[in-house]
C-alpha cells in the first residue's frame, strides 16, 4: 500500500461540483480580474478569520511583501522574525533593502521563543530603533505565543505582522477581555500599534490566528489546509487606513485608472483562484476536526517509541495540524529512508534554517548561532496527515514506524 504525502485528487472528489459550479460562473460572467465574485470572497474570509478587512492577493509571499510595503519596510530597516520558517519570510525582508534579524524557537513548538525576542530588544539598544516590524509565524498550524510578543511589541511602538500561512483557523487562548486596541478594553493581549485587530465573534478567552498582530498573511498554496488551485493569498487587518493602503499597493499603487500615488505591484487575486478557494471553504472545519483526529490517533500510538510528538500547547482543538512534525533523535533520515522504501512519503520541514542559506551569509550568523532552530533542522520529520488519509494508511505509517525501531 503507498502513503502519499498528500493527495489532493482525494479532496477533489468530495469538492468537484461545488468547485466545478463555482469556475464556470466565473467563466460566464466574463469578470476574470476583481468583480463581486472576489469581493464576496473577501468577506466571507474576513468573516471566518474575525477580521474588519481581507484583502485577496496572489500568492502567501505576496501577501507578507505588501503588508511590509504598507509599514514602509526599506532600505537600511530591519525585520525580526525567526530563521526557522520557510524562505519567504524572510525573503520578503531582502527583497525590500531591509534585513531580516533572527530570533530561535522555542524547541516545544517550532515558533519565536518570546524570551529570546525580549533579550534581543534588551541587548540590541543601537540598532533597536532601526526594527520597523516583528514577524512571528505560527508554523505547522499552531499559534506563536503572541501575548508576550505582543507585550514586546508595544513596549517598542512596533508593530506585529503574523505569518499565519500555515494556520488558518488555528486559535490562541488568552486571558480576560479579548477586545484589542480600538476593541472593548483591558484586555492581555495588544498590538505593536493602535492599528491592531479586533476580532468579531471570538469565544471567550480565544483569539483566532491573524487577529492578533496589525496585519497578518495567509497562503492558499495548494497544499494548505484550504488550497487554490494555484498560487493565493489574503491579508487581513483591523486598521481600515492600512487595508486602502493594501488594496492600492496589490493594484500598482493606485485605485483610479492610470493614477498611482505611489508605486505597488501586480499582487492581485486571481478571480477563478478566489472562486475555488470560497467554494471550498464551508469544508474547511470539518477537515480540520479529521486532521485533529489523525493527530490524536498518531499520538496514541507513537508515544511509546520516546519520539518527539508534536506539542499541542493550546490543546488539540486550537491546532489545525498543517502538518504533523516529529522529532527523531540521530535516525531521521534512516527512518525516512525506512518508509520510503515501504512507499510511504514524508518530508523534511524545514532542512535548512534561514541563517544559514548562502543569500544570507552576509548576515554573518556562523553554525550554533540558534541551536534550536538548527536541531530542528537536523531532526525533524513530517508524517502524512490529512483528511483524507485512511486509517488503514494511517496504521501502515505506525506500523512501520514502530518496524524501524523495534530493529
Amino acid at each position: 500500500m503507498r502513503v502519499p504525502f498528500l493527495d489532493l485528487a482525494a479532496q477533489l472528489e468530495t469538492t468537484r461540483p461545488d468547485i466545478e459550479r463555482a469556475v464556470l460562473d466565473v467563466v460566464a460572467s466574463g469578470r476574470y480580474v476583481g468583480g463581486p465574485v472576489l469581493e464576496s470572497f473577501e468577506r466571507a474570509m474576513a468573516d471566518y478569520i474575525g477580521v474588519d478587512h481581507a484583502i485577496g492577493v496572489s500568492s502567501g509571499t505576496d501577501a507578507l511583501l505588501v503588508s511590509l510595503m504598507a509599514l514602509d519596510v526599506g532600505p537600511g530597516d530591519l525585520v525580526v522574525t525567526t530563521p526557522y520558517s520557510f524562505f519567504a519570510t524572510a525573503g520578503t525582508v531582502a527583497r525590500l533593502g531591509a534585513a531580516p534579524v533572527f530570533v530561535d524557537i522555542d524547541p516545544r513548538t517550532f515558533n519565536m521563543d518570546p524570551a529570546r525576542l525580549a533579550d534581543w530588544f534588551e541587548r540590541e539598544v543601537e540598532r533597536r530603533p532601526r526594527v520597523k516590524a516583528i514577524v512571528p509565524v505560527h508554523l505547522f498550524g499552531q499559534c506563536a505565543d503572541m501575548a508576550p510578543i505582543l507585550a514586546v511589541a508595544a513596549a517598542y511602538g512596533i508593530p506585529v505582522v503574523e505569518d499565519a500561512a500555515q494556520a488558518l483557523g488555528a486559535r490562541y487562548p488568552v486571558g480576560g477581555d479579548v477586545g484589542t486596541s480600538g476593541g472593548a478594553g483591558g484586555s492581555s493581549i495588544r498590538g505593536g500599534t493602535s492599528g491592531s485587530q479586533v476580532s468579531r465573534g471570538v469565544s471567550h478567552g480565544d483569539r483566532p490566528a491573524g487577529t492578533m498582530g496589525t496585519l497578518a498573511c495567509f497562503s492558499f498554496y495548494p497544499t494548505k489546509n484550504l488550497g487554490a488551485m494555484g498560487d493565493a493569498g489574503l491579508v487581513v487587518t483591523g486598521d481600515s487606513h492600512l487595508a486602502e493602503r493594501v488594496r492600492r499597493l496589490r493594484n500598482h499603487g493606485g485605485h483610479d485608472a492610470y493614477q498611482h500615488p505611489e508605486v505597488g505591484g501586480n499582487f492581485r487575486l486571481d478571480t477563478l483562484q478566489a472562486a475555488i478557494i470560497a467554494a471550498k471553504l464551508p469544508h474547511l472545519d470539518g477537515w480540520h476536526a479529521r486532521r485533529r483526529k489523525r493527530a490524536a490517533y498518531y499520538e496514541e500510538h507513537l508515544a511509546a517509541l520516546g519520539l518527539e510528538l508534536p506539542a499541542p500547547v493550546w490543546g488539540r482543538d486550537h491546532h489545525t495540524y498543517h502538518q504533523y512534525v516529529i522529532r527523531v533523535a540521530d535516525q531521521r533520515d534512516a527512518l525516512r529512508q525506512h518508509l520510503a522504501v515501504r512507499r510511504i512519503d514524508t518530508m523534511i520541514y524545514y532542512p535548512v534554517p534561514l541563517h544559514r542559506q548562502p543569500c544570507f551569509h552576509y548576515l554573518d550568523h556562523p553554525a550554533g548561532a540558534f541551536p534550536n532552530s538548527e536541531d530542528a533542522a537536523l531532526r525533524s520529520l513530517a508524517l502524512p496527515i490529512y483528511p483524507e488519509l485512511t486509517p488503514a494508511m494511517q496504521d501502515r505509517v505506525i506500523e512501520e514506524t514502530n518496524a524501524f525501531f523495534r530493529a
